[in-house]
């Protein structure tokens, strides 16, 4: 058997489609009931002739801080995918996010290990790399703890240490770390919330750079690993490195609006995430940008796909098919 958390998340869910289309039934940890409808519309948008298999998913009320509820859910499992976490700038969030993203995968990784699991896979980020502007970044570039590194890199780069002491104990485990993703599903979530922005008419870009990758080749690629005699290595999943004004510029082509055209300064930007800060702290509501997501607007960063290209011999989808499919999807939904 085997179990996946983060099921109804956008990697997660993809991922789910991804392994019905081999395995009889898959474990998946929830919290949320209402979110399972969700990925029954993945399933139900790319369903092709009786290939619907939303019905195989067992789905387990779970918590990964909640060890008890846990150990029900590890019961005859043999692999186990780990993909929750919670994303956040927001300062207020970095203790959550260190319970969910370590405390919660060290739990998943004690279980592991006491119930002799066969292997483990889990869900990073890039930004657990670390990495510097204008430099190409690889599996090989060295963690630097910086005032400019973001509570989540951190609480990211804490959850993978915790796997590498589990390997140190005898799990094999295999990390990949997505850039940021692109894929069918809701646009008030994560990373896709840049679409909605630009739906609405989003008028500003900014001179930065990242990298993007399509949901369904995180998902491939996490099965591939986990089938393969690959253990203990962490790879780069990158489709393409593109500047946002491009990305914008793509989004909104797909979405058949204007885009964005106005470059923004750095000294409003800067002005702005303070204002933000000062609102967001006075209404006690999320805030919408921060230093960190500001700085980032601005960072051309570029990262390598290389590693994980030679090891399992693949290409990526390109980000252009996959913000065709993801307003596809948006659309039929």
């Amino acid at each position: 058997m085997i179990l996946l958390t983060g099921g109804t998340g956008l990697i997660g869910s993809h991922l789910l489609v991804e392994l019905l289309k081999t395995e009889a039934s898959v474990r998946a940890i929830y919290r949320d009931p209402a979110r399972i409808q969700n990925v029954k519309k993945l399933f139900d948008y790319y369903a092709k002739g009786d290939n619907h298999n939303f019905d195989a998913i067992e789905w387990v009320k779970a918590d990964v801080l909640d060890i008890v509820s846990l150990e029900d859910a590890f019961v005859g499992v043999t692999h186990v995918y780990h993909c929750a976490a919670i994303v956040s700038f927001g300062k207020r969030d970095f203790s959550k996010m260190m319970k969910i993203n370590r405390e919660g995968t060290n739990n998943m990784l004690n279980l592991s290990l006491a119930n002799s699991i066969k292997k483990f896979a889990h869900v990073s980020s890039t930004a657990a790399i670390g990495g510097v502007e204008g430099k190409l970044t690889t599996e090989q570039t060295k963690w630097t703890q910086s005032p400019r590194i973001s509570g989540y890199a951190v609480t990211k780069y804490s959850s993978e240490k915790e796997v590498w002491r589990a390997h140190e104990e005898g799990l094999d485990v295999v990390i990949i770390n997505p850039s940021v993703i692109i894929g069918a599903g809701s646009w008030d979530e994560s990373s896709m919330t840049i679409f909605k922005s630009i739906e609405k008419g989003l008028k500003f870009h900014t001179p930065g750079q990242n990298a993007f990758v399509d949901a369904r080749d995180v998902a491939s690629m996490l099965v591939q690993l986990m089938k393969s005699d690959i253990k203990n290595e962490r790879f780069l999943c990158i489709s393409e490195n593109v500047p946002f004004k491009i990305l914008f510029q793509k989004i909104a082509q797909q979405l058949k609006i204007k885009g964005p055209t106005i470059a923004t300064p750095k000294w409003l930007i800067g002005f702005t995430w303070r204002l933000v800060g000062v609102y967001s702290w006075l209404t006690r509501q999320q805030p919408t940008i921060t230093k960190e997501t500001a700085h980032s607007a601005f960072s051309t960063m570029e990262y390598s796909n290389e590693k994980i290209k030679q090891a399992l011999n693949v290409e990526f989808i390109s980000v252009d098919d996959a913000i065709e499919n993801a307003v596809r999807f948006h659309r039929k939904d």
